[in-house]
């Protein structure tokens, strides 16, 4: 009796072995394809086992790797007190962010207020005292808060620096002096965010002592990039986030990466990777030397209230655009090297399927890149049916 088609086909599959490469994320397509003796392997088996089909489709391939980090606060500061008096009479939540021109805490009263500025006060500021950058620290302030409209940066404290005083301490409700007493102000490279209050309401203010502890507002991640994989990032990349619900992404750029390596104790390897690291030949037995790299978040809303947090940062390894793709269940390995996928045409007891040799570029968790004379998008391949 003669076989039908179907029956046919899988005849001629006892040739080959229908083989599922389990790749990890970043794995080149050319580490599978060189493993050595790999050929087919019980035929009779493969044959038997149930399949289905799958589309061929057009479509990018990502390969990430991840990498484990933390977030956390760029920077800490100390904000040192010098205004007298007889109590701290308000001070601030921990946590709370505080910006230019808003205050940091009240002694006796009258606010202490922040600008912005890497010099700290050390001197009551007034028309005719000595130049110095500090005066031009102050400028800069009033003419980002509005104030200094006739205002032009420099190290003297003039009638104008004078006048644009008097209009702030107006508006805030102070002694419109024109003079900028000692204590008045405090200076952060930028906004702060507080994370320790030193004293206590209605504690006495003590001159040159810390009275808040702060970090700046932008969250930061830290994650430790192996050396083996330091040349897949640059400087300036963008990566993807992966907060630590699991769930929720973040977008972010690589704003710095160490030049000091620093030896591994072998107890977090990159998740992801493959599931043994290689020695790192420095005798550690661990997983390869890794550098800092840090990370800052597009958003930085996207952080929330998260501080000392744990992520993981997403880094794209390799990406291949518009190309075509099958399930890696689709591959067949043949005898003679090299792989094939069975492409299928009609259906039920009509199915026929025929082998089409493939190239194969890039892999992903489950899927691969091919090409091939003769395959097009739309077309059907076999795939185990589990």
């Amino acid at each position: 009796m003669t076989a039908d088609p179907a029956t046919r086909a899988r005849r001629r599959r006892r040739a080959y072995a229908v083989v599922a490469p389990v790749v990890g994320a970043g794995v080149a397509a050319g580490a599978i394809l060189g493993v050595p003796g790999l050929r087919p392997s019980h035929p009779a088996s493969a044959a038997q086992a149930p399949v289905s089909t799958a589309s061929v489709t057009r479509m990018d391939i990502v390969n990430t790797i991840q990498l484990s980090g933390s977030l956390s606060y760029a920077g800490s500061y100390a904000i040192i007190n010098q205004a007298p008096g007889t109590a701290y009479t308000r001070l601030p939540a921990t946590g709370a962010i505080i910006h230019r021109g808003q205050a940091l805490y009240e002694v006796d009263g009258v606010p202490v207020t922040l600008f912005y500025g890497t010099r700290p006060a050390w001197r009551a500021l007034y028309e005719g005292v000595t130049p110095g950058p500090d005066v031009a620290q102050l400028d800069r302030n009033l003419i980002a808060l509005g104030y200094g409209a006739n205002l032009t940066v420099s190290n003297c404290y003039t009638w104008q620096t004078a006048y644009a005083v008097e209009l702030w301490q107006q508006a805030r409700r102070l002694p419109a002096t024109g003079t900028v007493p000692l204590g008045q102000l405090a200076f952060a490279p930028g906004p702060v965010r507080v994370t320790i209050v030193a004293p206590s309401l209605g504690s006495p203010p003590q001159p040159g002592t810390t009275v808040l502890a702060a970090t700046s507002s932008a969250p930061v991640i830290t994650a430790q990039l192996p050396v083996t994989q330091e040349y897949l990032v640059r400087s300036g990349d963008s990566v993807m986030v992966t907060l630590p619900d699991g769930v929720t992404t973040a977008p972010g750029r690589v704003t710095s990466i160490s030049s000091v390596a620093t030896a591994s104790g072998g107890g977090n390897s990159p998740q992801g990777g493959p599931s043994a690291a290689p020695s790192s030949g420095d005798g550690s037995g661990g997983n390869p030397p890794t550098v800092a790299m840090t990370v800052q978040l597009t958003h930085f809303r996207s952080a929330g209230a998260l501080d000392q947090a744990p992520v993981t940062v997403n880094v794209t390894s390799a990406h291949a655009r518009n190309v075509l793709a099958v399930p890696i269940s689709a591959l067949v390995a043949l005898a003679g090297g090299g792989y094939a996928v069975q492409v299928m045409t009609g259906t039920g007891a009509h199915a026929t399927g025929h082998l089409v040799p493939v190239h194969t570029g890039l892999f992903s968790n489950t899927l691969v890149q091919v090409s091939g004379p003769g395959l097009a998008v739309g077309q059907r391949v076999e795939v185990p049916s589990t």
